[in-house]
């Protein structure tokens, strides 16, 4: 089952310039997909009201937190 997503591009002055809306399997799969725009800059990924991530590019994918961890194994 999808969720949906949205992956905001983040300027130099901390404000959102654009979004992109997807959706995605996973927080995993939703950060691969939102890591492509980080060659823009810095990207906060959010599910909903949850912020899943910040990705910046070079950086590698950020850990999972653990109940996000948890919810993909019953999958």
């Amino acid at each position: 089952m999808s969720q949906q997503y949205r992956a905001y591009l983040v300027g130099e002055d901390g404000i959102f310039r654009s979004a992109e809306a997807f959706e995605a399997a996973s927080d995993e799969s939703a950060l691969t997909f939102a890591r492509q725009f980080t060659r823009l800059g810095k990207v906060e990924v959010w599910q909903l009201g949850r912020k899943i991530a910040v990705l910046d590019s070079g950086e590698p994918l950020p850990p999972l937190p653990a109940r996000s961890l948890k919810s993909l194994t019953r999958q």
